[in-house]
């Protein structure tokens, strides 16, 4: 690959300042760009990395398999409990009694209760040792009780047995939370498709600079690894030797491939475009990028929301119902003259139809959906309660370079000199840049491919140190080169037309044909077109976008005119951000912050909603809500409305769970009664699984 520079003679910061840091972001320093932003020391306040795509999948996937296996085996048992059970074959009109049958009904019904009763038992324990009871202690209390009454019955207590409505109750509850721990599992795959993202193997070096392929796992700090062109790095670490572009996109959206030589620092997960690189191994496993970015998935799909909350002291509040009005109804039916057994069974049936399950589904599994949508659209939420919120946003602050800007180069004018057309600028210019990969000669051959131009073939290409290019195509000598060389060789040319463009942040390369100056050609950070529609879009949903930029006032207002944004604030000073944050809010609005650079981290935290940008510094994604992994500006709207729709979702679960506990308490407890009504608990649980799976659906039925 060819390096070289081109550099702009006025004090206009060459290309495009990074915004409130100041510092020039000319071509020949681009690497600086992705650089040193993401490698976050903190630790993540002690979560254990280790575990993201492993352990904690594998564990939860075991699990599932767990209640699977206990579902089934319960469920086959209860085949022969039904057959046997007295109240069953009263049903069915037949008489399949023999000598001794209810013994072999008490073993069966012993095996349902301990094995497939077993998860809901320790969990009811747990439960009541935290002192938070919730639906692992109504349901372990619901069955306990059945089986407790009907073994006194079996041994000659007075009644009719409960196996089979505990059998069945166990069945239901399994398959409930089989079907609950599935659809968990399927909105938690999204952290299997960041683990993806890293390879299985490197190439490791040994002393003798012979390469061996091993696992990840067994590199160790201070190992020097070998990545060909092509290759995912493996690890993160330091160039020890070797000089490439790094496409980084899929990690930190940065759009650009980023120039990387000794001693830059490279992501694992990140591509190696052309040269081969020895890498030194800086951080492995738990410490790495990646990890952290899975990290921050784990935690948005754990972290409580204030719905959850919600529904969490719902739960708890619902199990000091179910235990009151148990209680209640078996009192008030000894007290109307009913058997034991009877008043029994209708204090079963409350207080497993009152059982909190689908209360407790309700947010989480919107939760679960939501976060695994957000994370397959580049959108890692890391605050629940803020990016709930999110519907309610007025106005959207936007940063500039990267997020409203692509980041990379496109021509915007081209100047002929007199007797030359653009095209033949474009050619010439376009023909002699096509041997470099660098950002600015890629942003002019893409702009000459574009307008279907057939570049010409070099023969000689060479690199002029501080000054520019120059080749031979078809026997004549043609350069590309800086406003310093065109200064220095006093030729003449539009001055007034070139400060227009350098006042606006633009790069100016000038072409010279067999030394003869031909033309200039502008280029600048291409807006994006998405920020066009994401502005348009706000606008229609009533919301202001707002630019706030530390780059210099003429640029700020021709993007922002380029984007049809009214409201600008530029030249901002990084101490400055978060107070115009606040003086947004002080209209009473709800405030959007985007950011990317430490600058901005003071802006994210004051904003009702703190934004980073996915190529932005760890600061700022510690500090932010939500990271937008593409460095899309689109996905702001897209944010918005997935808050909206998980709103409304978790709202009509929560209507749904406990709107059914409204109508099915009285009638578990037996208020139709007198006309003949009764709910069994097998019933009851029915209609609470069938609860359940609504709540499921309705959560699964969540769409981007």
């Amino acid at each position: 690959m060819v390096k070289h520079e081109h550099h702009n003679h006025q004090d206009q910061k060459h290309v495009h300042i990074h915004e409130g840091n100041h510092r020039p972001h000319d071509h020949h320093i681009h690497e600086e760009h992705g650089k040193g932003k993401i490698h976050d020391e903190h630790g993540h306040h002690g979560h254990n990395h280790g575990s993201h795509g492993g352990h904690g999948h594998h564990d939860h996937s075991d699990m599932v398999e767990d209640f699977k296996k206990r579902f089934f085996i319960s469920l086959i048992i209860t085949i022969p409990i039904l057959a046997l059970s007295p109240m069953i074959q009263e049903f069915m009109g037949v008489d399949w009694r023999f000598a001794n049958d209810q013994y072999i009904l008490f073993i069966l019904s012993t095996f349902v209760f301990f094995y497939g009763g077993w998860p809901f038992i320790t969990g009811g324990i747990n439960e009541l040792r935290d002192k938070n009871p919730g639906m692992m202690t109504l349901i372990g209390l619901a069955i306990t009780i059945a089986y407790v009454y009907s073994t006194l019955v079996v041994f000659g207590w007075e009644g009719h047995n409960l196996f089979w409505e505990l059998a069945t109750l166990v069945d239901i509850m399994l398959l409930g939370h089989w079907i609950e721990m599935r659809s968990i599992m399927g909105a938690s795959n999204a952290l299997e498709k960041l683990v993806k993202l890293m390879p299985n193997e490197a190439h490791k070096l040994d002393f003798n600079d012979e390469v061996h392929d091993v696992p990840i796992s067994q590199l160790t700090n201070g190992d020097r690894v070998l990545v060909k062109p092509g290759e995912k790095i493996p690890v993160d670490g330091q160039i020890l030797d070797g000089k490439s572009t790094i496409d980084e996109s899929m990690l930190t959206g940065e759009s650009v491939p980023v120039e990387k030589g000794k001693a830059d620092e490279v992501i694992g997960g990140s591509v190696n475009n052309e040269g081969s690189l020895i890498i030194q191994v800086e951080k492995t496993g738990e410490a790495s990028y990646l990890s952290q970015v899975i990290t921050l998935v784990k935690e948005a799909q754990e972290s409580k929301s204030r719905t959850q909350d919600l529904t969490n002291r719902a739960a708890k509040w619902l199990f000091y119902l179910a235990l009151t009005a148990g209680f209640a109804t078996l009192f008030i039916w000894l007290a109307l003259g009913y058997p034991f057994y009877v008043a029994l069974e209708r204090m079963v049936t409350v207080m497993v139809i009152t059982c909190p399950h689908a209360l407790g589904l309700a947010a989480p599994l919107v939760v679960a959906v939501s976060t695994a949508i957000s994370a397959n659209k580049g959108l890692l939420i890391r605050n629940r309660a803020n990016f709930e919120n999110a519907r309610n946003l007025n106005a959207v602050v936007f940063d500039k370079t990267g997020t409203l800007t692509e980041g990379k180069f496109g021509i915007t004018d081209i100047i002929p000199s007199e007797g030359f057309s653009e095209e033949e600028i474009l050619i010439w210019g376009a023909s002699l840049e096509q041997n470099s990969e660098h950002p600015i000669a890629t942003g002019i051959v893409k702009s000459a491919n574009d307008r279907g131009i057939n570049l010409k073939p070099i023969t000689e290409f060479n690199s002029i140190t501080g000054k520019g290019i120059e080749g031979i195509i078809e026997g004549k000598k043609v350069n590309a080169v800086s406003p310093g060389f065109v200064h220095s060789e006093n030729m003449d040319y539009d001055k007034q037309t070139f400060n227009e463009m350098s006042a606006l942040g633009k790069t100016v390369i000038f072409v010279l044909l067999d030394d003869e100056l031909i033309g200039m050609i502008a280029l600048a950070d291409i807006i994006r077109e998405s920020a066009k529609e994401a502005i348009s879009e706000l606008k229609e949903k009533g919301v202001h976008s707002i630019m706030l930029t530390g780059d210099n006032e003429k640029v700020a207002y021709w993007v922002a005119k380029q984007l049809d944004i009214d409201e600008v604030y530029a030249e901002v000073l990084p101490d400055d951000k978060a107070n115009q944050v606040r003086e947004i809010q002080s209209k009473g609005w709800k405030v959007a912050m985007t950011g990317d650079g430490v600058n901005d981290a003071p802006a994210l935290a004051t904003a009702d909603l703190g934004i980073a940008i996915g190529a932005g510094t760890d600061v700022a994604m510690e500090t932010a809500d939500v990271v937008l992994v593409k460095s899309d500006p689109k996905d702001v709207v897209d944010l918005m409305e997935l808050s909206q729709k998980t709103y409304r979702k978790m709202v009509q679960n929560l209507w749904w769970a406990t709107g059914y506990n409204i109508f099915a308490i009285p009638l578990a407890a037996g208020i139709l009664a007198p006309i003949g009504i009764v709910l069994s608990p097998a019933v009851g649980a029915v209609l609470m699984s069938l609860s359940t799976i609504i709540v499921a659906i309705n959560a699964k039925l969540l769409k981007a």
